[in-house]
C-alpha cells in the first residue's frame, strides 16, 4: 500500500515544531485537520509516534526513527527542486540562512550572490538558541552562530575568530580610553542581549569566574536595539569586534585583562551538506 505523503508531511511538521499548534500554523492547516493526518498515519500502520507532554509532544522510539527518514526526504525534495529548476549549468534554487548577526554574514552573502545570481536568498536573524532551533526544525538550510553545535544531527564548521569588547557612547567617560579592566564594569550599567545569546553567555561565565558583580543590567532583544541604547548613553555594551560597524556615536573599548574569543561556525543538517546550493555556500568559507 502506498503511503499518504500529506500524513507524512504532517508528522514531520509536528516532530520538528514540537507541538500540533505550531505545526498547523507552519502548514497553514487547522489543528483538527493536522491531528487527523497524524492519527491517520498512526492508525494505518498501528504505531504510536507521539506522547503528549504538557502543551507539546515528545517522540516515541518509532517517531524518532521516522523523523530521521523524513529529514532525508526533506533534503531529497530540495535536491529535486534544484535539479528541475536548473538550466544551462547555472546553479539555481533557494537558500535560507539564519544568523546571529547581519554584520559578519553580509560580506559572505554578497560574494556568494554575485557568483550565483540564480539562487534566491532568504535571511533571518536571532540569537544562537533560535538559529539552532531553526536548523533542527528544517526552517533554514544554513545557520551562522558563534558556538560549536554539539548535536549529532548537524555538522558545524568553524571559520572565523573574533574578540569580545566593550563599546560606549561618545559622551561616556570610557570613550577617551583605549582599554579598561574587566573589574571596572562593576560600577557601570551593562547593556546585554537576551538570554540565548552566546556572546552574553560567554561574557557572564567570565564574570562569574572572576567573581565580578555587575549590579545594573539592561537587557535588549536585538543587536540594533543594543547599539542604539549604547549610542544614547544608557550604559556599556558588549559586542564582537567584527560586528562594530562605523558609527560616529559610539567608541570601541578593549578589555585589557581578559581575552574572550568567539569562534563563528557554519552549521547545517548532516544529510543536507551535499545539496548543491548548500555545498556551494559551504565551499565559500575557509575553515579554521
Amino acid at each position: 500500500m502506498s503511503i499518504n505523503y500529506s500524513h507524512l508531511k504532517a508528522f514531520h511538521a509536528v516532530a520538528t515544531q514540537g507541538s500540533f499548534t505550531k505545526a498547523a500554523a507552519s502548514l497553514h492547516l487547522t489543528q483538527p485537520t493536522l491531528s487527523d493526518h497524524v492519527r491517520g498515519l498512526e492508525e494505518r500502520y498501528a504505531v504510536k509516534l507521539f506522547k503528549r507532554h504538557g502543551r507539546g509532544v515528545i517522540l516515541t522510539a518509532m517517531g524518532r526513527a521516522l523523523l530521521e527518514l523524513t529529514r532525508r526526504q526533506y533534503v531529497l525534495g530540495i535536491e529535486v527542486e534544484q535539479l528541475l529548476s536548473s538550466s544551462q549549468g547555472m546553479l539555481n534554487g533557494q537558500l535560507r540562512i539564519a544568523a546571529d548577526s547581519p554584520f559578519l554574514i553580509m560580506p559572505l552573502v554578497k560574494d556568494f550572490s554575485s557568483q550565483h545570481p540564480g539562487i534566491k536568498l532568504g535571511m533571518n536573524f536571532g540569537n544562537t538558541q533560535w538559529v539552532i532551533e531553526q536548523l533542527l526544525e528544517g526552517q533554514v538550510d544554513i545557520g551562522i552562530m558563534p558556538e560549536r553545535i554539539r548535536d549529532d544531527r548537524l555538522i558545524s564548521i568553524p571559520f572565523r575568530q573574533d574578540e569580545i569588547i566593550f563599546f560606549v557612547g561618545k559622551g561616556h567617560p570610557w570613550a577617551q580610553r583605549r582599554n579598561v579592566s574587566l573589574t571596572e564594569i562593576e560600577g557601570q550599567r551593562l547593556i546585554i542581549r537576551e538570554t540565548g545569546s552566546y556572546t552574553r553567555s560567554l561574557f557572564e561565565q567570565e564574570l562569574r569566574r572572576r567573581q565580578i558583580n555587575s549590579q545594573q543590567v539592561l537587557e535588549i532583544g536585538s543587536s540594533e536595539g543594543l547599539r542604539e541604547a549604547v549610542a544614547l548613553g544608557l550604559g556599556v555594551g558588549i559586542i564582537q569586534a567584527g560586528e562594530l560597524t562605523s558609527d560616529n556615536r559610539i567608541q570601541p573599548v578593549l578589555i585589557r585583562d581578559t581575552k574572550l574569543k568567539v569562534i563563528e561556525h557554519l552549521a547545517c543538517l548532516k544529510e543536507a551538506q551535499l545539496v548543491p546550493v548548500i555545498k556551494a555556500f559551504i565551499d565559500k568559507i575557509t575553515p579554521l
